[in-house]
């Protein structure tokens, strides 16, 4: 080897390495993204998000806005299937790097697209970290999932969807929601024996109230409540006996179990109008 071939050599040597380590993408935080900064979870952040989720092994998790993938590896370390959906590439490539290394690839997996563009109708838990208006424009879509679906938020609400919980830790604030099922209209209300009437519910998001018909009276709900696709309610029909329903609602079908103070029981059913 000539004295030029192996100062060649050297040079070669020396920037190879200096090419693949200034290659090396390293997030920083309050970079811009493409709706924005990046700021990462701190990690009893993430705990209790997943937490309030509730999230396990039968979930589908999605976190719109996956960044460096901490929320997503975190939920695939509880056993959940979990997917990223992150706008930068680098982030992205980073991302399915933390995962490989620490041994949760199979179950976490990352997609590079626009959380405005993505079908998470599938998912049964979501996780945001987004800022307010990016919240509210994704209500409408998250409002539309499954019901039952949970969703938790770092920092920011959905402004009047009220949370069903608000956690606070060291000054953070974490809000969950359950979606509700779509139940304001018009039912027939079958309590068996023949016995129908009409009962009609109005909604906002999770809170509901309404009427029953008893005859001529259209009597108050007591203890309307909406918690995905479980409700219930009571009212006191002519006699004077109270009634409690519990139930489910499935689309424009509701079904469950009644009882009255007197101790008799029954099934009932209502079909929306």
């Amino acid at each position: 080897m000539t004295p030029l071939v192996r100062a060649l050599a050297f040079a070669v040597a020396l920037v190879v390495p200096f090419a693949a380590t200034a290659q090396k993408f390293e997030p920083q935080v309050g970079q811009a993204g493409k709706d924005v900064i990046w700021v990462p979870t701190p990690d009893e952040v993430v705990d209790r998000m997943l937490t309030m989720a509730q999230l396990g092994p039968n979930d589908f998790h999605m976190d719109l806005g996956s960044g460096d993938g901490k929320i997503v590896i975190a939920a695939a370390k509880r056993g959940a299937k979990a997917l990223g959906i992150e706008y930068n590439p680098d982030m992205v490539k980073l991302a399915q790097d933390n995962a490989q290394k620490q041994g949760v690839a199979e179950k976490a997996s990352f997609r590079r697209a626009d959380i405005f563009q993505t079908d998470f109708s599938q998912a049964t838990v979501i996780t945001l970290y987004l800022l307010p208006a990016l919240n509210m424009k994704l209500r409408p879509q998250l409002l539309q999932m499954r019901p039952g679906t949970r969703v938790v938020s770092h920092s920011f609400t959905m402004e009047d969807w009220e949370a069903d919980e608000i956690s606070t830790m060291d000054g953070r604030r974490a809000y969950f929601w359950v979606v509700p099922a779509q139940v304001m209209g018009s039912w027939t209300l079958d309590a068996g024996g023949g016995q129908k009437t009409e009962l009609s519910l109005e909604q906002t998001f999770q809170k509901i109230n309404g009427t029953v018909t008893l005859g001529p009276v259209h009597g108050g709900l007591r203890e309307a409540r909406l918690r995905g696709a479980d409700i219930g309610f009571a009212y006191v029909d002519q006699k004077g006996v109270r009634r409690d329903f519990t139930g489910h609602v499935n689309g424009r079908q509701m079904e469950g179990t009644f009882r009255d103070e007197n101790g008799a029981e029954g099934r009932w059913s209502a079909t929306k109008k």
